[in-house]
């Protein structure tokens, strides 16, 4: 049976309420006390309870941002139901910069977790019982892994029919179908009965700014969808269903030159990027093997043979590429979509051919 979101052991967050909680999680080394923050914000009337997850990887800030921002200075007020606001799920590896837990171990690779299993298992069994079990729907925030970027996508099982509807609603440019792996934190809740999306935005150890500005208005759009809400929908400029990916790989060492940048339409065949050696000479040019959008990118130059360098999203038809491309061309500067693709560019050297 699902948790009350209004009680927390000895504590009580009545409608109407905003209140910090510190949630007792282990100890650490030194046998200290390790609480996770949370903020817990109810409306007056009631509702769905959505959690809001950051940091489930340590060092993954982007989505600790935002949930600042909503704590510090709310774009919007909620009128029916209620959040739960996480900014950081790992806190232990948060701590010391890592994307992992202190036991070496995965912490989105260990849930629904254990009470008595390893340090990594028993946290997520906090998280899952403390968090998903009070909640009716979860939108876990996430960025791209160590020296790469993603360009913003959210992941969803769009086989179930409400994750689908949250999916749309947060009015990513991107959509990516599927399930995600075993034990992580969306794949385990969905499978319990909490609808669960996953953000995947930006780089490490950063809050950046237009990733900041898309994430909040992928939250109010969720609220809204869900009648939690008065604020409008804003819908993005088109939206694409992706349902399979490729990343493209070196095939020699060397120092890259990019020739695209993440949000781009790719075709099959495209240079994608150039790869000398140290003193200039020309050690191999990188074609996409597909049609689609560069969905990722490395964002270190230096490369060895067989790392990846993009992240190609698959579309289903020539026309349906053409008619995302068109669509693309015509966007107006200052929008949320042009400044991700001006900013998440910023830390690598594009030349277009």
């Amino acid at each position: 049976m699902k948790k009350d979101v209004g009680i927390w052991d000895d504590r009580e967050i009545k409608p109407g309420q905003r209140r910090r909680l510190r949630v007792d999680i282990g100890t650490s080394f030194s046998g200290a006390n390790i609480t996770l923050p949370l903020m817990v914000w109810r409306a007056k009337e009631p509702g769905p309870v959505v959690g809001i997850t950051a940091a489930v990887h340590g060092d993954e800030i982007n989505g600790t941002g935002a949930i600042r921002g909503l704590i510090q200075n709310p774009p919007f007020s909620i009128t029916r139901g209620a959040l739960i606001l996480a900014p950081v799920v790992n806190i232990m590896g948060f701590e010391r910069h890592s994307r992992y837990m202190p036991d070496r171990r995965d912490l989105n690779r260990s849930f629904p977790g254990s009470h008595s299993g390893s340090l990594t298992s028993r946290l997520a069994r906090v998280i899952f019982d403390e968090i998903v079990g009070r909640c009716d729907y979860l939108i876990d925030l996430h960025t791209a892994a160590v020296r790469r970027t993603n360009f913003p996508n959210v992941r969803a099982d769009c086989e179930n029919p409400e994750c689908q509807r949250l999916a749309r609603a947060f009015g990513c440019e991107v959509i990516v179908d599927g399930s995600g792996p075993d034990g992580s934190l969306r794949a385990e809740a969905v499978r319990v009965g909490c609808p669960t999306i996953v953000l995947e935005a930006g780089e490490v150890w950063k809050v950046e700014p237009a990733v900041l500005d898309l994430t909040l208005r992928g939250i109010a759009n969720v609220l809204s969808e869900l009648g939690m809400t008065n604020t409008p929908h804003e819908a993005p400029p088109h939206q694409m269903i992706v349902e399979e990916t490729r990343w493209v790989r070196s095939e020699t060492g060397g120092f890259l030159h990019f020739n695209v940048a993440p949000g781009d339409m790719v075709s099959k065949g495209q240079q994608l990027a150039s790869s000398t050696g140290l003193l200039g000479m020309e050690n191999e040019v990188i074609h996409s093997s597909h049609d689609g959008i560069v969905m990722g990118m490395t964002t270190m130059p230096a490369v060895g043979p067989g790392d990846p360098i993009t992240h190609i999203g698959l579309l289903s038809t020539k026309l349906q590429h053409q008619k995302i491309e068109k669509s693309i061309d015509s966007l107006e500067e200052g929008t949320i979509e042009t400044d991700l693709r001006e900013q998440l560019a910023s830390n690598i050297k594009v030349t277009y051919l």
